[in-house]
């Protein structure tokens, strides 16, 4: 509590003591965190902790289980790469005022303890103020450049979303409440002891779903995540929206029956949101919005690996169900760490180039070619390619998948034969958009003169990454260290299923030795190269154009031209409108053209935009009370006084 009391100090700070004492407090709460957390995760020594002061008519407890604290370390590493990120990338904005930095680490600070509180909080009423203060502090560092007009609607949305979110989570408590009398979210098990659970759960779902950005709440996320700084993108992709899955995760431990249709439900929701989520990326020009996107897709392989394991609990079959909430927890990690860096690895784009347009960029691996280094790893992970850690996780879910083939009854064998094609779908696009991203923007020839006084960024910038991809390295060549934590969480939730042992733990070590393998192989065969090299003289020239000596970097493939293949004959369905005037039959010398598309999401067109002119037109009629005669505004809270009144006098209130 000290260490939160000690970021009011922020206001009164010196601008250049502001990122080091950020970072200061930072390491002292990362500290005390993560002491707690590795005694309760790695040595079954749970944290409690009695606040103080009372809340709501009840003590305020802080504890922490198994659970709670993978998610506190989880958020503990993320928040540290980023903090140390930071010190660099926004040395860039120095036409802000001390005031309005101080406002931003003051708000990523916050940003950071609240969501650490939540995962110990057990009082649902606290647990919604602590979240009220995590979505407003993500929409201060959302809203960092406000000057521009695409920030403060990114914000807004965000703002206002968010809201929606805690509505739904309002209700759920407030019915919890009304059915078990308690203010606690171990009530839960006593509602759902006792009463159908698919109601109560899709209130809850909905409400975190909006926090995680599950189809159809995902459509702040696009918005948002390029509004923000690229260490507070990562942040908030990395770890931010994992808190809605950390409370479905909560529900879902908790759960007594209706099982095979929630789980049903939620893998339907999670392929539609992974499959939407990548599919949409492939056509997107902006990198961070790309990223974005991709941060919907890796919420649905998430989602699709606790439907797996709901659907396990259902049927009994104990191996589908560890299966698939071991991919899924393992996912949650795996996905904080190589999509925050590659949120850092746009952001030392930007900070060299001034520009997310990837039309713009190209060449930065001659100029760039560590960062241009660690997007490909990371490049690599996101798409479940071996020997990295985003294949461990995948790998779960896919097993997960078989054992449902061969135990489970026809109708389960069909929704996992389903489910695999829709997840094996996810990768290859997934591949698809990330040779895409990849290509345009490092290798060819440069696109702009953006380009030209790129060059690569310090060092104290690329140190946080490597620390990402050591880990990143680690869990896919020693899937084994990480894997037995996981177990104990879902043991510790779920205890029937104690007694079993993950299955083909040996295959998944040797593909990712033998994968390691060839990786070796292949650094090897280049160091021998650049061995052979070093004595010779080597020249760079143009490549040879076939007889044509034109703009070379015109000729290159864009972003559009790239997709054009996946696009054609889905305008309609991904919503992509372009604006081009084609050349004539006979027009024998094409005038100068643009080429210009535009994708919009298919869900705000058809239903948030809608629902928004509905409320306006709404909130439009009670404009009539906004006089602007300042008697009025008086008159106003004195007549809901004689309101009041007359109601109490009559007992109504």
């Amino acid at each position: 509590m000290l260490i939160i009391c000690l970021s009011a100090l922020f206001v009164v700070m010196p601008r250049k003591i502001l990122p080091y004492f950020n970072l200061l407090l930072t390491f002292l709460f990362l500290f005390v965190s993560s002491y707690y957390s590795v005694k309760t995760l790695f040595l079954s020594n749970p944290f409690q902790y009695s606040l103080p002061f009372h809340f709501w008519g009840n003590e305020l407890m802080l504890s922490m289980d198994r659970l709670s604290a993978f998610f506190v370390l989880i958020i503990n590493i993320t928040t540290l790469v980023s903090s140390i990120y930071s010190l660099q990338y926004l040395k860039m904005y120095v036409q802000k005022s001390r005031h309005e930095m101080a406002l931003h680490y003051f708000s990523f600070f916050t940003l950071y303890w609240s969501m650490v509180v939540l995962t110990m909080l057990q009082n649902t009423i606290a647990f919604l103020v602590v979240w009220e203060i995590m979505s407003l502090s993500s929409f201060f560092l959302v809203m960092f450049e406000a000057e521009k007009s695409a920030t403060q609607k990114a914000g807004i949305n965000y703002f206002i979303q968010m809201h929606f979110a805690a509505l739904f989570l309002l209700i759920g408590i407030i019915v919890l409440h009304y059915f078990t009398d308690s203010w606690s979210w171990s009530a839960l098990s006593i509602y759902f002891a006792n009463y159908s659970n698919i109601a109560l759960f899709l209130v809850f779902f909905a409400g975190f779903g909006f926090k995680a950005g599950f189809v159809p709440f995902h459509t702040w996320l696009p918005h948002a995540h390029p509004a923000a700084p690229s260490h507070v993108s990562a942040l908030m992709s990395g770890v931010m929206i994992k808190l809605g899955i950390y409370g479905i995760l909560r529900v879902v431990f908790a759960l007594q029956n209706d099982l095979m249709l929630i789980g049903l439900l939620v893998l339907a929701i999670s392929l539609i949101s992974g499959i939407s989520g990548v599919g949409v990326a492939i056509v997107q020009h902006n990198l961070k919005r790309l990223l974005a996107y991709h941060s919907i897709e890796n919420i649905g392989i998430i989602g699709i690996g606790i439907g797996v394991g709901i659907i396990g609990m259902a049927i009994q079959n104990q191996a589908l169900a560890i299966l698939g909430f071991a991919g899924g927890l393992l996912h949650v990690l795996n996905h904080s760490l190589f999509k925050s860096l590659l949120f850092f690895s746009a952001g030392s784009v930007y900070y060299q180039t001034h520009t997310m347009n990837i039309d713009d960029m190209g060449g930065l691996i001659k100029r760039m070619p560590i960062t241009a280094f660690i997007f490909l790893i990371a490049s690599l992970s996101i798409c479940g390619l071996p020997p990295f850690n985003g294949f461990i996780s995948e790998f779960f879910i896919y097993n997960g998948f078989i054992q449902g083939i061969i135990e489970a009854e026809v109708p389960i064998k069909l929704v996992m034969l389903f489910a695999l094609i829709g997840l094996a779908a996810i990768g290859g696009l997934a591949i698809f958009c990330f040779t895409k991203a990849f290509g345009i923007v490092f290798l060819g020839n440069e696109r702009s003169v953006h380009m030209h006084h790129a060059s690569e960024v310090s060092w104290l910038t690329l140190i946080p990454q490597f620390f990402s991809l050591g880990l990143i390295l680690f869990i896919g060549f020693a899937p084994s260290f990480i894997v037995k934590p996981i177990l104990d969480v879902i043991h510790q939730n779920i205890p029937i299923l104690s007694s079993i042992l993950l299955p083909n733990m040996d295959a998944l070590q040797n593909i990712s030795l033998a994968a390691g393998v060839f990786v070796l192989i292949v650094l090897s065969v280049w160091l021998i190269k650049k061995w052979a090299f070093k004595t010779k003289k080597v020249e760079q020239m143009a490549t040879w154009g076939c007889a044509y000596h034109g703009d070379a970097p015109r000729t290159q493939y864009t972003a559009s031209s790239y997709a054009e293949n996946y696009i054609h004959g889905m305008e309609h369905t991904l919503n992509i409108s372009t604006h081009f005037k084609p050349i004539e039959t006979r027009e024998y010398f094409p005038l100068h053209r643009h080429y210009k598309s535009h994708q919009e999401s298919t869900y705000e067109k058809r239903f948030f935009k809608p629902l928004s002119k509905m409320f306006n037109r709404l909130f439009e009629r009670f404009a009539i009370i906004q006089t602007g005669q300042t008697q009025h505004y008086i008159l106003y809270p004195f007549i809901l006084l004689i309101v009041l009144i007359l109601l109490t006098l009559t007992n109504v209130i």
